[in-house]
């Protein structure tokens, strides 16, 4: 079965056989699919897209390309559920999550991805923390999962390789927006690592991927329809991401931001309230609470009782990274040489946000990759970030840039500013959560 043809056949609509899907998967995997070949299918699914039927095959197929965790030794005396998003500008939920939920009772081994296009990658966020290990062997993934209650980590060679190999090249071919190769990525991933639950974050807005609000229901659905359908408990809440997701962007920027929240010290309004629906949605679909209500509450005492703090700097230790990085954050993390407040260009109220442009802006930086093989500036980004609807002026800049050098720090600024519209009237409150779906 030559490749050629399988990309013919999608390229003029046609729909892949499981055969088929298998035999382009187990090349990605082996890597004997030259990059030129998977990228005309990657562009040719864009164009296309697949049935039903051919997402749930293609998941499953990268999902056995490697490794399939099976935690029923571990006997682990909670669910095993794990949480993902879409991305976009600022969404350092996961760090937040992950500790939480585990605080809760629920073992999440969370495996994630680096950066792609505009949006920021978890991988490179937590990376930021010296010695932490991202790539561990199963064998120690699982015992800090077990140990700990949670693992933030990246694809290791024996899960889920096609994949990983898809999603380097999804970054660099604009076919990242596929409702199809979304589905199927996120959960090859999460099948791979034994979860029996997930709950999703689709985002919606100008810094998504998903921009309009019925493209990302559409993912949503069919997330949720996929994975059902391979036995793997499926929820999706539908969040705005047209402005960036708490108070920072970029990489070590927003682990600063996570231990004040996790240590009770600063928690934004919005990055609270998507955080804590999400981690609901865990505790009432696993069963752990019975009702909205009990499990807000278990939550909110999960966060201020320190108990989701100590998981997460347990977490960081057991991977590699310094035993009091909690106490020491700021000494840990990287800092860029130069900042400056970035000034509206006239006073009065902050009424939308070109977010993908601010994410373009951190790639540009150094803070994000415009190639694979790129090695990124973990420092630079934006801090103090204005909420839309914020009086700004002289005295409240829009955000507080972060930069390597004086000239990238100019146009870091240049960008920022340029991307935000000032009205003289506060813009109408938009919904932070759209809709949920099961």
């Amino acid at each position: 079965m030559r490749i050629e043809e399988i990309i013919r056949k999608k390229r003029d609509g046609g729909e892949l056989n499981t055969a088929e899907i298998t035999r382009f998967v187990s090349a990605l995997a082996d890597d004997s699919l030259p990059r030129e070949q998977a990228s005309a299918l990657a562009m040719a699914i864009f164009f296309r897209s697949m049935t039903e039927e051919e997402i749930s095959a293609l998941t499953l197929a990268m999902a056995q390309s490697g490794e399939v965790i099976d935690w029923t030794d571990e006997n682990l005396p909670g669910p095993i559920v794990d949480k993902h998003s879409t991305g976009g500008v600022g969404d350092k939920v996961s760090f937040a999550l992950a500790p939480i939920a585990a605080a809760c009772g629920c073992f999440t081994p969370m495996i994630s991805g680096r950066g792609l296009g505009h949006s920021g990658g978890t991988l490179d966020k937590i990376e930021a923390i010296p010695g932490y290990r991202v790539q561990p062997d199963i064998a120690e993934f699982k015992r800090v999962v077990k140990e700990v209650g949670c693992a933030i980590i990246g694809q290791t060679g024996e899960l889920a390789p096609a994949d990983r190999r898809l999603y380097a090249i999804r970054d660099i071919t604009a076919t990242v927006e596929s409702i199809p190769l979304i589905t199927a990525s996120i959960l090859s991933k999460k099948i791979a690592a034994g979860n029996h639950a997930l709950v999703m974050d689709i985002k919606t807005g100008s810094g998504a991927f998903m921009p309009s609000l019925e493209a990302a229901k559409n993912l949503a659905e069919s997330i949720v329809a996929t994975g059902n359908k391979a036995n793997l408990k499926t929820r999706a809440l539908v969040t705005d991401m047209s402005e960036p997701l708490g108070l920072t962007a970029g990489n070590a920027l927003e682990i600063d931001e996570i231990v004040n929240y996790l240590t009770n010290k600063h928690r934004e309004r919005r990055l609270d309230v998507v955080v804590q629906s999400l981690c609901v949605e865990m505790l009432t679909m696993t069963g752990i609470e019975k009702d909205e209500k009990t499990a807000q509450v278990r939550v909110e005492d999960a966060i201020t009782s320190g108990r989701a703090a100590e998981v997460f700097a347990q977490m960081v230790s057991a991977l590699g990274g310094p035993a009091d990085f909690m106490e020491k954050y700021e000494t840990y993390l990287p800092k860029a040489k130069y900042s400056a407040p970035v000034p509206p260009g006239e006073e009065g109220y902050l009424s939308s946000i070109n977010t993908r442009r601010i994410g373009m802006a951190i790639v540009d930086l150094g803070g994000g990759r415009q190639r694979v093989d790129d090695t990124l500036d973990l420092s630079v980004g934006y801090t103090d970030i204005a909420r839309s609807g914020a009086k700004v002026g002289k005295d409240q800049p829009l955000a507080i840039a972060h930069a390597a050098s004086e000239e990238a720090l100019q146009q870091a600024v240049k960008a920022y500013a340029g991307a935000c519209v000032i009205s003289e009237s506060k813009p109408e409150n938009r919904p932070l959560i759209y809709e949920s779906i099961c």
